[in-house]
């Protein structure tokens, strides 16, 4: 099996969007990340996307439980499209990522963010048998709710991440329809923003979610699409329309 670094420059180069009519993002993320400390982080780098141009984003969940979504495009062409409704904060910059070596990504925010952050991936026995079960699955049935619900149950207990839900609502409305397709887990990570250590990985007392969105209790890395429920106005949120601060740092 390949090394995520050569992965994930084979997808900047030719990813494609998959078909449908739903709002469509594909590449690779890191689901989650917990800190002992109450920190989580979250990764996306979508090269293509059917809402805009491709973007990376970086979620950070404080110990407090509160959460802001950074990303280097606007808010309604990010992931704030679809969870602003849970975070404080929506906050355009630029986002820097480089591999170090085949299995170490460093991930950075300059600016007054001061975001350091760098993860080691690794292939575990358990990571490879559900690489290899996904690897057989039609591609018709990702895209099914009940082929997806055992999956879900199934790849949260034996990844030791606790819950996971590939199919639901996210908190501005829409429903979403997660795929990943090919894993690794995080074996070392070490984070800071603003000089403040995030400390070692582990798992949060309470798992944390947003809407039918779990984040994982371990840090996984996924090859992923992604399928979103179209916006309507009568149904669904944009960044901006509730109580929370948008804001954009230059380089």
């Amino acid at each position: 099996m390949a090394e995520p670094r050569a992965v994930a420059e084979e997808i900047e180069r030719y990813v494609k969007l998959p078909r449908g009519d739903a709002e469509r993002f594909s590449g690779y993320a890191v689901m989650a990340l917990p800190f002992q400390s109450g920190h989580l982080l979250a990764l996306r780098r979508w090269p293509s996307s059917s809402v805009g141009p491709g973007y990376t984003s970086i979620w950070h969940r404080t110990p407090e439980g509160s959460w802001t979504l950074y990303a280097d495009t606007s808010p309604v062409r990010s992931c704030s499209r679809y969870f602003s409704n849970a975070a404080e904060r929506s906050v355009e910059t630029p986002i820097d990522l480089a591999w170090e070596d085949d299995r170490t990504l460093r991930v950075k925010m300059g600016g007054d963010i001061g975001f350091e952050w760098q993860l080691t991936l690794t292939l575990t026995p358990v990571t490879r048998v559900l690489n290899a079960m996904s690897s057989l699955v039609p591609g018709p049935l990702w895209r099914q709710k009940w082929f997806l619900t055992p999956m879900g149950r199934m790849a949260g207990p034996m990844l030791g991440a606790g819950r996971i839900r590939l199919h639901g609502l996210v908190p501005n409305g829409q429903s979403f329809i997660a795929n990943p397709r090919r894993m690794w887990t995080i074996s070392d990570s070490n984070a800071s923003l603003s000089g403040q250590d995030f400390g070692p990985i582990g798992p949060l007392p309470d798992q944390a979610h947003l809407a039918d969105f779990w984040l994982p209790q371990r840090g996984i890395f996924a090859v992923a699409d992604v399928f979103l429920e179209p916006y309507d106005a009568q149904r669904h949120v944009l960044p901006g329309a509730a109580a929370q601060e948008i804001r954009v740092v230059s380089a």
